[in-house]
């Protein structure tokens, strides 16, 4: 398996470098390096005390992590995101409380809460929020043509064309 170097620069006190959880893993765990407040309906941005230089001809991709997904109602919002090979500031994860804004911010739970729960959530330092995967990005060229219609092939239809089953 190729191994491909990305630097990383430690900018806040308490960051954790990224690191595989088991051997053949895609993506990194990537942890908060702060305490963070998501309240119903908030969006922020969840810093990692990390800059990154990744090199070009690579991106690397931010997704979310299955388990909040499923026991929680916090979103990466922008999955997956971009990182491109120029960006040097720090690694910020977007984060999306998608819990009612009608329900009570009062309830506060943490990333380990069972059930989906609506309310608040805090996010802790050392948390592992979301993950990190390194792509390789061939660089696009475009070709102005009269018509796509007749290269490649067509399946015709667009969005559900094909359905459900």
């Amino acid at each position: 398996m190729e191994k491909v170097e990305v630097c990383v620069e430690i900018c806040r006190e308490g960051a954790v470098i990224p690191r595989y959880a088991k051997p053949g893993d895609a993506g990194m765990d990537v942890c908060a390096a702060e305490e963070v407040l998501i309240r119903p309906g908030e969006t922020v941005i969840v810093p990692t005390g990390l800059k990154l230089a990744i090199p070009e001809g690579y991106e690397i991709q931010v997704r979310p992590r299955s388990g909040i997904s499923l026991r929680t109602p916090l979103r990466i919002s922008n999955s997956p995101g971009t990182i491109d090979s120029g960006y040097r500031d720090e690694l910020g994860i977007i984060v999306t409380n998608t819990s009612p804004i009608c329900c009570s911010a009062d309830e506060v739970y943490g990333l380990d809460a069972q059930g989906n729960k609506f309310g608040s959530y805090r996010i802790l330092p050392g948390d592992r929020i979301a993950q990190i995967v390194l792509h390789a990005v061939p660089v696009m060229t475009m070709k102005v043509v009269t018509s796509v219609r007749d290269i490649g092939y067509n399946r015709n239809g667009g969005f559900g064309s094909t359905g459900v089953k």
